[in-house]
């Protein structure tokens, strides 16, 4: 299989048909051995069953329905897991993304990079929700050091190998470019369009730029301490420690050489290093259990972030196998 195309729905009972044409007919064109994977992520309508019905009719669907709505992480990372393509290309399902964007990626991907990003340079949204944006993805850029536009688009392409290698789970699908970079691979973007929303309403809203300080630091973390936290609970502890113990130096020189009265003179001084020398001494412990973490990560284990209930395909379709 060469290509794979996952796409998470959730309430889109309504787009999901006009975006199965739309990619039937690109992929063709294309004339390369593909799949579309669609992940039905706990919808309350009908979209499951018109999943079911896609599926029963064309082999080169696979239709995955999860037992509730576990969020569009959890769909991608089923998708991903049920893929069987060289490439793996993750979209929206609410007819924003466009099918005839994919030639583009394809076009990176045989240069050679191993992920290929979009970057929606004309976006249709507000200007509630672009402004926010634009800062916090530079803020993600910097953060993380992968000069890319636009973190935010589920619009993307992996090569499958890189794509095993990268934990999934909580919002992570945002940062999985990041995250690649720690393996080293080969990170690209391509413009792509972002047109309004044609059925349906969506399911982001201000609220969610509140979160994106917490976005920063996580990406931040993740790229530069994910394999050594010590590296940086220690150093803050270390220097809390230290302030602590020069404080609690200064303290004992005034009781011992101009007898002062500390408990009295200098209570809240003292009171400031205890506190910050406990302080420094739980930082320290939590980059201990962040070191003993991070083996107990690496060590050969996995678990679903997901409960598939029902998987639709043809009847004549090859049984499809786990990454």
């Amino acid at each position: 299989m060469d290509y794979s195309i996952v796409v998470p729905f959730h309430n889109e009972e309504a787009n999901l048909p006009a975006l199965y044409n739309r990619l039937t007919r690109v992929m063709e064109e294309i004339g390369e051995e593909y799949e579309l994977i669609f992940v039905d992520d706990g919808s309350v309508d009908q979209t499951h069953a018109v999943l079911k019905n896609i599926s029963a009719l064309d082999p080169r669907v696979i239709g995955l329905r999860l037992r509730r709505n576990f969020g569009q992480t959890a769909a991608l990372a089923a998708g991903f897991d049920h893929a069987i393509g060289d490439v793996i290309i993750a979209m929206d399902g609410d007819l924003q993304h466009q099918p005839e964007d994919i030639p583009r990626f394809i076009e990176k991907i045989r240069e050679g990079y191993d992920v290929v990003s979009g970057w929606r340079q004309q976006r249709q949204d507000g200007f509630l929700r672009i402004f926010p944006s634009r800062i916090a993805n530079k803020l993600m850029a910097r953060a993380s050091g992968v000069p890319i536009h636009d973190f935010g688009t589920t619009f993307k392409a992996y090569r499958r190998e890189v794509l095993k290698r990268i934990p999934i789970y909580g919002q992570m699908h945002r940062f999985m470019p990041a995250m690649a970079s720690v393996e080293g691979a080969l990170i690209t973007e391509v413009p792509i369009q972002d047109l309004p929303r044609v059925n349906g309403k969506s399911h982001y809203g201000l609220a969610r730029a509140f979160r994106v300080v917490f976005d920063i630091l996580t990406i931040r973390f993740i790229v530069h301490y994910f394999s050594r936290p010590l590296h940086f609970f220690g150093s803050v502890g270390a220097v809390m420690i230290s302030v602590a113990l020069i404080l609690a130096g200064w303290l004992l020189f005034k009781k011992l050489y101009w007898r002062e009265d500390i408990f009295i003179q200098n209570g809240p001084m003292l009171l400031f290093s205890a506190v910050t020398f406990l302080a420094g001494m739980q930082f320290l412990g939590m980059g201990f259990l962040g070191d003993l973490f991070a083996r107990l990560y690496h060590a050969p284990q996995q678990r679903d972030i997901y409960n598939v209930a029902r998987i639709y395909r043809a009847e004549e379709r090859i049984p499809n196998r786990r990454n």
